[in-house]
C-alpha cells in the first residue's frame, strides 16, 4: 500500500504538470517530425555555379548534365573572381570550371575538369563529389560511343564488371526513415534521463525529500516510485510516436515484434532512469541537474554508433562506446523495428542494457542512500 500511494503522488504530480505535458507530446511528436523531414543526408538542389571556358557543344552537353534535383545551377561565371566570390559567400557550394581545351583534348588524350567544393560540411561535399564522378564517368562512355561508333553489344562482348546493388531494408535509401527512428532513440534517452531527474530535484529545492524519509517507507520504495511514473509515460508515448509518426507519418515498415522491442525499451527507461536519479543527488538545483545531463548525453550520443560505426572509430572511442547504454539501445532499436531480427541477433545488445542497468542502479542506490538516507 505504501508503494501504490508513493506510485500515485507521483503520477499526479506528473499529469498535473501541463508544461510537463506538452513538452512530452511536442518531444514525441513534432521532435520527430522536424528530425526526419527537416534533415536529409543526400545531395539535392546542391548550389553550383559554372565557368565554362570552352564554349562547346561537348562542353554544353556535359553541363546539362548537371541537372535537379541534385544540382541547382545559380549562375554562368567569367572570371575566376567571381569564382570566389560565390564561394567566400557562401552563396555557392561548387564550381566546376571547364577548361578552354576540352574539347580539343576529348578528340585528343582526355579531357579534364576542375571541380572545387566547399568542404564545410563534409557529408554533402563527399557525396557531391562521388555524383560528379558518376555523371564525368558516363558522359566519358557516351563519347565513346559516339566516337567509335560502338554500340552496347561491343561493351557486353569485352570483360566487364557488372555492379549490381541491392540496398537492404531502405531500399530507397531515405533519410526520414533512419532519422525518425534515431530521434524516437534520442528522445527516449533524454526524457528518461530528464523526468527522473527533475522530479527527484523539486523534492530536494521544495525541501519535502525530507519528509518523504521521515515517514515508514522504505528507501527502495521511494526510488522506486520515481522510477515507475516515467517507465510508464515514456512507454506510452513511444507507442503513440511509433504508430502515429514513424509508422504513419514517414511509412516506415516495422518489421520486427513490438512485443520483444517493448521490455527491452522499458528496462532501458529504467536504466536512464537511475542515472537521472544519480544526477539528482549530486546537482544541487535543477539547472544544475540540465546541465550535467548535457555533459553525459553528448558524449553518449557521439559514441552510440548512430553517426559512426563503432568499428571505424579509433581503438579508445571503440572501448569507450561499450560503457554507453545507447550504443546497445540503438543498435537493438534498429536490428528489432527495421531489420526484423529476433533475439538470436540482438541477445548481446540486450545484455549490454542489461548488465549497465544494474550497474547504473546499484550505484544510483547508494548515491540515494548516502545523500538522503542518513
Amino acid at each position: 500500500m505504501r508503494l501504490i500511494s508513493l506510485i500515485k503522488k507521483e503520477m499526479l504530480q506528473l499529469l498535473r504538470d501541463r508544461v510537463l505535458i506538452f513538452i512530452l507530446l511536442w518531444a514525441f511528436t513534432g521532435m520527430i517530425y522536424t528530425a526526419g523531414s527537416g534533415i536529409s543526408l543526400e545531395v539535392k538542389n546542391f548550389p553550383t555555379i559554372i565557368y565554362d571556358m570552352s564554349h562547346s557543344l561537348e562542353s554544353r552537353e556535359l553541363v546539362s548534365k548537371f541537372q535537379k534535383p541534385y544540382f541547382k545551377i545559380l549562375a554562368y561565371v567569367n572570371t575566376e573572381k567571381e569564382i570566389t566570390e560565390w564561394l567566400d559567400s557562401g552563396k555557392a557550394s561548387m564550381a566546376v570550371i571547364i577548361p578552354p581545351d576540352f574539347k580539343r583534348n576529348i578528340d585528343g588524350q582526355g579531357a579534364k575538369i576542375q571541380v572545387i567544393i566547399d568542404g564545410t560540411m563534409s557529408m554533402s561535399a563527399t557525396m557531391a563529389v562521388s555524383y560528379v564522378a558518376t555523371i564525368t564517368y558516363k558522359y566519358a562512355i557516351e563519347l565513346l560511343e559516339r566516337k567509335m561508333g560502338v554500340t552496347q553489344k561491343f561493351f557486353n562482348d569485352i570483360p566487364i564488371l557488372d555492379e549490381r546493388t541491392r540496398v537492404e531494408f531502405n531500399p530507397n535509401t531515405l533519410t526520414s526513415w533512419f532519422m525518425s527512428l534515431l530521434e524516437l532513440f534520442n528522445v527516449t534517452t533524454m526524457v528518461s534521463l530528464l523526468l527522473t531527474s527533475a522530479a527527484l530535484v523539486r523534492e530536494k529545492e521544495y525541501g519535502t525529500i525530507e519528509q518523504l524519509l521521515v515517514t515508514p517507507v522504505r528507501t527502495w520504495e521511494i526510488f522506486f516510485a520515481k522510477i515507475f511514473p516515467t517507465c510508464l509515460s515514456v512507454g506510452a508515448f513511444s507507442l503513440i510516436s511509433i504508430f502515429l509518426m514513424i509508422k504513419g507519418v514517414f511509412k516506415v515498415p516495422i518489421r520486427g515484434s513490438l512485443f520483444l522491442f517493448y521490455p527491452v525499451m522499458i528496462f532501458y527507461v529504467f536504466t536512464m532512469s537511475s542515472l537521472g536519479i544519480a544526477i539528482a543527488t549530486v546537482a544541487r538545483n535543477l539547472a544544475q541537474s540540465m546541465m550535467l545531463m548535457l555533459v553525459i548525453l553528448t558524449p553518449m550520443l557521439m559514441l552510440s554508433g548512430a553517426w559512426t560505426p563503432p568499428e571505424s572509430m579509433q581503438t579508445i572511442m571503440r572501448y569507450l562506446s561499450l560503457i554507453s547504454p545507447m550504443r546497445y539501445f540503438i543498435d537493438f532499436g534498429y536490428s528489432v523495428l527495421f531489420k526484423g531480427s529476433g533475439i538470436k541477433y540482438v541477445w548481446d545488445d540486450v545484455l549490454g542494457i542489461v548488465v549497465i542497468g544494474i550497474v547504473l542502479f546499484t550505484f544510483s542506490a547508494y548515491r540515494f542512500r548516502k545523500n538522503f538516507a542518513k
